[in-house]
Order: C-alpha cells, then sequence, then structure tokens
C-alpha cells in the first residue's frame, strides 16, 4: 500500500459506523475502538497523555501545549483534526508530521485488522477511529514521552477516549455545535465534554457559563477528580499584527508572555496552556518556566486568525459555528477598525451558519461564497441568497475557491482585507492558493 491507496482506503470508510443508528441508542459507543486496539495490542495503554476536549480552541490549546512539552526535551506527539493542507498534519512527533511512507504501513496493518473483525463478524471502526489506532501505533512506535491528545466530537464516546487516566485533562470552551449529537443545552454538552475526566484524575476548566460549570463540577466530585479553573482574565499589553503581549497573574505573580498567534481568543488559549504547564510542572514533568514561556512565543496554528499576506491583507480562519464568528468578528475590529471586509465565506448546511452569519454582515463590504469540499456543504447560491435575505450588500456566488481568491485579491485595494472563514474543510485550499499568488 503507498501513500495515495492510504488515503483512499482511510476515506472510504463511513465517517459514522452502523452503530450510530442502532435503536436509536447511544449515537456512538467505543466498542469497535477497543476491540480493534485490542486486536492490535493496546498500543495506546503504556503512553502518558494530555487529553483536551471543548468546542472552540482545543486545537490550538493542544498546540501551544505540545510546543511547551517538546522545548522542555520530552519527546511529544500531537493528534489533532481536521487537517487544513495534509493529511499527515493531524499526526504529528515533535512537530515533524508523520512521513508518507509510514502513515502507508500502518494504515496497511489497520486494514488487515479491521478485515480481520469482518470476517469475524465484529461491527466495523469507522474512518476516525481507523485513524486514531493508527496514530496510536505510530506515537507507540516512536517511543513517545507523552501525546497530547484532541478530541474529535464530544468527549465522553469520542475514539480517543478509550486511552487511561491521562496526566491531565483540559476542557476548553463550550458552546453550541453538533448539537444533534451532543445535545441542545450546554449542560448536555458539557456532561459529553466532561466524559474525558477519569477516576481519581485531574482537569483544567476555562472558564464556562454557569450551566456548564456546574455539570462539569458535579462530574469531577463523582470520580473523585481535581479541579483546577483557569485564571482569566488576563491582561493585553500589546497586539499587532506580528503577535500579541500579555500579562497572567498566577500565584499572586504578575508574568508576561508573547504569541505570535492573531485573534484576541489566542491569547486566553495561551493562558490555559500555561497554566495546563503549570499543572504537569507540579506533577514532576520536567518542566521550567522559560520552556513554558518560549513555547507559548514559538507555537504555530495555521488557519486560525491567519495573516497570509499584505496589500490586500488576506486571512483565513477557521470559526465554524456562532461562537467562533463572534471572536473572529471581535479579531477583525480589533486589527482592523471602522474598516468592511470582504469575506470568502463557505460553511456546511449542518452548521448554525444563520447565526454565524448575522454577526458578519454589519462588518462586510462584500461576499463570495463558495461550497466548500464536503457531501455536508451547503451551496454558494443558498448561502448567497441568504446572505442577501439578511442585509448583506453584496453577495456573489462562486464557481470555484480558486476563483473566489483569484476575484477578492484582484477586486481589492491595497488597504483593504480579505477574510475567509467558515468551515475548515476549505480554509487549508485558500492557504495553498494564497501562498502561489
Amino acid at each position: 500500500m503507498n501513500y495515495t491507496e492510504a488515503l483512499d482506503y482511510i476515506m472510504s470508510v463511513p465517517a459514522f459506523s452502523p452503530k450510530s443508528i442502532v435503536n436509536g441508542s447511544e449515537p456512538f459507543d467505543l466498542v469497535s475502538i477497543t476491540e480493534l486496539l485490542d486486536r492490535l495490542g493496546n498500543p495506546h495503554q503504556n503512553l502518558k497523555y494530555v487529553h483536551i476536549a471543548g468546542t472552540n480552541g482545543k486545537g490550538s490549546t493542544a498546540a501551544y501545549i505540545a510546543e511547551i512539552l517538546e522545548i522542555s526535551g520530552l519527546k511529544t506527539g500531537l493528534y489533532t483534526s481536521p487537517f487544513i493542507e495534509r493529511f499527515t498534519e493531524r499526526i504529528r512527533v515533535n512537530g515533524v508530521e508523520i512521513s508518507e511512507e509510514d502513515l502507508a504501513r500502518l494504515t496497511e496493518k489497520v486494514k488487515r485488522t479491521v478485515e480481520e473483525m469482518k470476517a469475524d463478524g465484529t461491527r466495523l471502526p469507522s474512518e476516525y477511529e481507523i485513524v486514531s489506532a493508527i496514530a496510536f501505533l505510530y506515537y507507540k512506535e516512536m517511543g513517545c514521552d507523552i501525546v497530547v491528545l484532541e478530541v474529535g466530537l464530544g468527549g465522553r464516546l469520542d475514539a480517543t477516549n478509550v486511552i487511561p487516566c491521562p496526566e491531565l485533562a483540559v476542557i476548553t470552551t463550550i458552546s453550541f455545535d453538533h448539537t444533534e449529537i451532543l445535545g441542545d443545552s450546554l449542560g448536555k454538552i458539557a456532561f459529553e465534554k466532561a466524559g474525558i475526566i477519569k477516576n481519581g484524575g485531574e482537569l483544567i476548566l476555562y472558564p464556562q457559563s454557569e450551566e456548564a460549570e456546574r455539570v462539569i463540577c458535579r462530574v469531577c466530585e463523582e470520580r473523585n477528580a481535581i479541579l483546577h479553573k483557569a485564571a482569566m482574565p488576563l491582561k493585553l499589553i500589546s497586539a499587532n499584527l506580528e503577535g500579541q503581549c500579555f500579562s497572567l497573574m498566577l500565584d499572586g505573580k504578575s508574568e508576561i508572555y508573547e504569541t505570535g498567534l492573531l485573534g484576541n481568543y489566542q491569547t486566553n488559549n495561551a493562558a490555559v496552556a500555561i497554566q495546563a504547564a503549570k499543572i504537569l510542572q507540579k506533577k514532576g514533568w520536567k518542566i521550567n518556566d522559560e520552556d513554558i514561556r518560549t513555547g507559548i512565543l514559538k507555537t504555530l496554528w495555521p488557519g486560525r486568525f491567519e495573516l497570509l499576506r499584505e496589500n490586500p491583507y488576506v486571512i483565513i480562519d477557521g470559526s465554524h459555528n456562532d461562537e467562533g464568528a463572534s471572536v473572529l468578528v471581535k479579531s477583525l475590529q480589533q486589527y482592523f477598525p471602522d474598516q468592511k471586509i470582504i469575506f470568502i465565506a463557505g460553511v456546511l448546511e449542518d452548521k448554525d451558519y444563520a447565526h454565524m452569519m448575522k454577526r458578519v454582515i454589519p462588518l462586510a463590504k462584500k461576499f463570495y461564497t463558495i461550497t466548500p469540499p464536503s457531501p455536508r456543504a451547503l451551496t454558494a447560491e443558498k448561502l448567497s441568497e441568504f446572505l442577501l435575505e439578511n442585509g448583506a450588500a453584496s453577495a456573489v456566488p462562486v464557481g470555484n475557491i480558486k476563483e473566489a481568491v483569484s476575484r477578492a485579491v484582484a477586486e481589492a485595494t491595497s488597504d483593504d482585507i480579505i477574510c475567509a472563514f467558515g468551515s475548515l474543510y476549505y480554509i487549508g485550499i485558500v492557504r495553498s492558493i494564497v501562498k502561489e499568488l
């Protein structure tokens, strides 16, 4: 099996296995992934983890924590999803993506095991469970000291939740997303996220709504887990298109940090990562304060309020729900006050795109709408129609992503701002196109 064949196989597997519709019972469970890993020798069992759940910010927080751990001299795995430009981005060790050869080799091994399960009449794993198994095999082979593991969806029944009690669990912001699976209230969603809290474990929690926090506190009490509430707010010292500087009060002492990541939410994610690292430090992990400071400064995380070029400015942002759109608006207003934005927008039909778009319409000079490369995509025409019906001055559906980028850049003056957002499924394509301009 070569790399292309490996990707073809992975993409051919249903995103949700048949267990997702069984007499109205749980939409997911851990039966298939547990069986698959057991047949593979349980590669996940003897690794150490930082396990991260949340609606928004978990990828950036994972990247910050992984960078700190790597700088501290630890062989550090990082598992995230989705990818922006290359599938191999999802599985990394010390910042280096899994090679195409290793991905193909491990995919073939997992495929053989899945075929054995099929022959035995065992319920088969989903695409995400197969990728997770490949990742666990790789981290074990590489001899990782610790793995930073981002939850894909929810927490309680996510494939990553097969791991033993992690060194630390992290829950970032909780808001409405995937409500058809996770529930229609913040309390229900929080319960799913809190599923990563293990008996006797330890959790650091981003400040939440009262409803969400109440649920998580209850789960911690039931599982005799230690709860740390992340200190907020921090004080922003400076912010420009080159980075941000902020101070954070911890243990009665104010410390100053810098990050190259833009967007006002990234300093909050950094604050959670800093406090997570200090908890690990107290647990005996060899992380010093300078490692933490350097890690925050050096972290790169593409696709999240990422400035790709100037003259005109082109920004991509993976915001794909109401909370994400809200912080995108705040960031645009912070960096470009009183300026109208040319938006490239594409969304999935099952997302709450109505609230997202209503947040950004007041900032818009014009929209170019596209259809993301997903079977769940809302068409460019339908999105354009919605925008015009809700007050957008201009919304033009465009046949493909490259055309949308080219038209936006050609139309813009050197002082204009172009922002592509709405779905992680297409901003990686925008990123590749802009780099070639």
